[in-house]
């Protein structure tokens, strides 16, 4: 992926506004003072998260750009390879390659600094872009493979390496590049190399570039028998005139797969997708009608949200799993309404923020979705009472009624939640909502929205109202109701079939503002919320009935 500069206050820096932004009738420190009813209350509480999360992993300073995962088989252990986006970047020289290590996606290691940016601003790789990281069995030596971008160059973009025997000294190979021009290609869009073993059992290199004259994006393939020297045999199109970033490429059981991230004008398209075929060359082939090829998922290949990036995937031999990056929020108040309704800049959202992980589900045909991996329940392992705190509408596990709901207790840092909701019937609309008090004050509901009677997505909307002091025509001081946003663009979900039996079994894991919530084994949905910690939640209905059941929250 293209490397951005960006010159944002940290999370936690975010997050000391909010407190001292916040309105302090709605804000209640609770932990601080034994004597006051922490269990017992439903107002309005102004978290801040931690300085670093440990299950969807955030650096202490800073924040993780595109991760680069590969299996390390000499240590037994998952790399993750990450840029490191920190809060005020130097002009040329920055995203330097660090690292974190685990053996299960959802507990980590920091490595630090693998790879440092140039040593100076006109060196080619004076800034860091993505790439992949490859043991080479035959000559001992680690490889990484990376995109050196620098607009003071001969070419903004081009392909490097550097190498290691112990994966701690790194040597870059000052004799070796490759230059898009050479071969026909852009020399400002030549990047995000990854390497894999094809069928003829050689190595092959995948670019996401541009031709030099212009035109739709192509990825230009390369190979090699050593991993040295590399031939050009040629490129493959890629979704008309869509840039695919960080291309992912494995087989899996009898099917070979494309994981892509589409970056593209119209937002609803910037999402994680693959493509399947069962051989390297049908795969390549599926690019040239991509309409007809599209994976018989339903949903075009999609494997998550708006909200999780830059996908690439790693295998131990029994699990594939899949990294992502969860971006921050741009804002000050976690209940302004530019900051859990606002991505970013155009309300696109913000390059960097926390790596999010998933186990990859192939399922008999074939078709990809995501899981939590399976270390996950057994992190979130201290159970929790679960005590309803409010309702409207609710009877024995039943909620009816248009704004019907059930408010349940305080949530901690780092919590699981799962449920099951079923519908009564094919239209019935419902939504779970965090950040949510007693009090007049917006809130943060994922709205499980029926399309049509058999299409559902999974949209994010900013609900409830908040009271303001505002000047009428009379020049008077009065108080007014000011509405949430409602639907929030640029972090909705994709759609996807309703249910067969209107059953739903929705498991949901945050991690400090980090929140991702999977249904069924069939849709994923990642988002970033601020004020999750120390807050109420609830379920909502809005109209017809949902039942409710099996309704539990553990905690770590």
């Amino acid at each position: 992926m293209k490397t951005k500069i960006f010159k944002m206050m940290n999370l936690g820096a975010l997050c000391l506004m909010g407190v001292l932004c916040a309105s302090c009738s709605s804000d209640d420190d609770f932990t601080g003072d034994p004597a006051k009813d922490w269990a017992g209350t439903t107002t309005f509480f102004t978290p801040t998260d931690e300085t670093g999360f440990s299950t969807y992993y955030t650096p202490a300073i800073g924040r993780c750009g595109d991760p680069m995962p590969f299996y390390d088989q000499k240590a037994g252990e998952f790399k993750v390879l990450y840029l490191q986006e920190y809060i005020n970047n130097r002009s040329y020289r920055f995203h330097p390659i660090w690292g974190v290590s685990t053996t299960d996606g959802c507990n980590y290691q920091s490595l630090g600094e693998v790879l440092s940016v140039g040593a100076n601003d006109y060196q080619q790789d004076a800034a860091l872009g993505t790439g992949c990281c490859y043991y080479n069995e035959k000559d001992g030596l680690y490889y990484i493979y990376y995109t050196g971008h620098n607009s003071n160059a001969k070419y903004t973009e081009a392909i490097m390496r550097a190498t290691s025997s112990d994966f701690k000294t790194w040597t870059r190979d000052e004799l070796w590049q490759l230059d898009g021009p050479d071969f026909g290609y852009s020399g400002v869009d030549f990047r995000d190399p990854q390497i894999f073993v094809a069928e003829d059992g050689l190595y092959h290199m995948v670019i996401s570039t541009r031709p030099i004259n212009g035109g739709d994006p192509k990825f230009a393939e390369f190979k090699s028998s050593d991993m040295k020297t590399w031939e050009h045999v040629g490129q493959f199109n890629m979704i008309w005139d869509r840039m695919l970033e960080c291309p992912d490429i494995f087989k899996m059981g009898n099917y070979w797969y494309l994981v892509y991230s589409e970056s593209y004008r119209a937002s609803w398209s910037r999402k994680v997708k693959y493509m399947m075929a069962t051989s390297w060359d049908t795969l390549k082939a599926c690019f040239n009608d991509p309409g007809a090829n599209w994976p018989k998922d339903g949903k075009e290949g999609i494997l998550d949200s708006r909200g999780f990036y830059a996908g690439k995937t790693a295998s131990n031999g029994t699990d594939r799993l899949i990294w992502g990056w969860c971006p921050f929020r741009s804002g000050s108040n976690i209940h302004d309404m530019n900051t859990n309704v606002g991505a970013g800049d155009g309300n696109e959202p913000n390059w960097s923020g926390a790596l999010v992980c998933h186990k990859i589900i192939q399922h008999s045909d074939g078709t990809l979705t995501v899981g939590e991996v399976p270390a996950m329940a057994g992190k979130y392992n201290q159970a929790q009472n679960v005590n309803v705190m409010a309702s409207n509408g609710y009877s024995n596990g039943t909620l009816t009624g248009d704004d019907a709901y059930v408010l349940y207790n305080r949530l901690g840092t780092h919590n699981h939640i799962s449920l099951t909701v079923k519908t009564s019937n094919n239209w019935d609309k419902f939504g779970i909502s965090l950040v949510r008090s007693t009090a007049p004050d917006y809130y943060y509901t994922m709205v499980f929205n029926p399309e049509n009677e058999n299409w559902r997505k999974v949209n994010f909307e900013q609900e409830g109202y908040r009271i303001e002091k505002q000047l009428n025509e009379k020049g008077e001081e009065v108080e007014v109701k000011v509405y949430g946003k409602g639907f929030v663009e640029g972090i909705d979900s994709y759609g996807f079939t309703r249910p067969s039996d209107n059953t739903y079994k929705i498991d949901i894991y945050t991690d400090n503002s980090v929140m991702v919530m999977y249904v069924n084994d069939n849709v994923c949905y990642t988002n970033r919320i601020y004020g999750i910690q120390k807050n109420c939640w609830s379920i909502n209905n809005y109209g017809g009935s949902i039942t409710v059941s099996d309704v539990k929250v553990s905690q770590y």
